[in-house]
């Protein structure tokens, strides 16, 4: 395999990276290392990978020569984050969402035999009317990061029906784990119970996740790149089992070995009260399945948080 992997020193993206490059595959790594968070952090992401990642911005990069000889995209590169995604931080996502998207799918429309494979969001589904969502259920994006989401789904669907590329798009459910991007829940609240500070906790923590351990989204990614797919695929890639915020304090809780200070802050606009998928249809296509049980995967979390205070 010959794969592109964009936002390759992001969270999921430097461990896909690393996986691809451990697999034996050779690997093209770009990152547009823009200031979303720190870019110091993705580059010792990509320092961890151990593969050279290229700084291009998709929005506006001469893709022809990235694309020499690939044979699979994995498309990860994006502006995530649904609080940031309202008023005039839109803009951003939508060059780095949806005409990014569109111009790898441009690029590689008249290249036969390349499988672009697309880092979708359970962000799509918004306040779903039931849980677990199937990939079935009609999408309702609750925020504005969801809806450029979307369309980058909708982009890869029309342009394999109007142009046969290979696309396949992939649902992730709330990712923790290692590198996890200092923004996200967990993150933050490894840290706060680590240092003995308040913990901030939007709403009242009762809001359910169906949260899915780095590793497991990393096999699911590498086996989207090969399996036999219907065109336009679209796949959810989940944990197996949704929690709420408040057990996944209690966990932390006992991990730390003391209780955790709450500040407790208003609900956020475009934050859903549950998000769970069913994870049937990559079972069936893609012998894939979770396997990583969540209190293993939030001991490896905060390990590695601990593993960064020594550095």
């Amino acid at each position: 395999m010959h794969a592109l992997v964009t936002g390759a020193a992001g969270f999921i993206g430097s461990h896909l990276t690393e996986a691809l490059a451990a697999a034996g595959a050779r690997v093209r790594a770009i990152d547009a290392f823009t200031d979303s968070y720190d870019p110091a952090v993705k580059r010792a992401n990509a320092a961890q990978a151990g593969v050279p990642v290229v700084a291009a911005d998709l929005a506006v990069a001469d893709l022809d020569g990235l694309l020499d000889g690939v044979d699979v995209v994995f498309h990860l590169a994006g502006q995530p984050g649904v609080r940031p995604s309202w008023s005039s931080g839109f803009s951003r996502y939508l060059d780095a969402n949806v005409l990014a998207t569109q111009r790898v799918l441009e690029a590689v429309r008249e290249r036969e035999g390349v499988r672009i494979v697309y880092a979708s969001s359970s962000s799509v589904y918004g306040q779903a009317p039931r849980y677990p969502t199937s990939e079935d259920d009609l999408p309702a994006p609750h925020s504005p990061y969801g809806v450029t989401k979307l369309a980058g789904e909708h982009l890869c669907g029309l342009y394999a029906a109007n142009h046969g590329v290979d696309t396949v798009a992939l649902r992730y459910f709330s990712v923790y784990g290692p590198r996890q991007r200092p923004d996200m829940g967990l993150h933050r609240f490894c840290e706060a119970a680590l240092d003995d500070k308040p913990l901030p906790l939007y709403g009242t923590g009762e809001q359910v996740r169906d949260v899915t351990y780095v590793g497991d989204v990393v096999a699911a990614t590498m086996a989207a790149a090969t399996a036999p797919l219907p065109p336009a695929a679209v796949l959810n890639v989940a944990g197996g089992g949704a929690v709420s915020v408040n057990v996944l304090l209690d966990l932390i809780a006992d991990l730390v070995g003391r209780d955790l200070r709450i500040e407790r802050l208003p609900e956020q606009p475009g934050d859903v009260a549950a998000t769970g998928g069913t994870t049937d249809r990559a079972r069936d296509l893609l012998g894939w399945r979770p396997r990583t049980d969540l209190a293993e995967g939030l001991a490896a979390q905060l390990a590695w948080h601990q593993a960064q205070r020594s550095c």
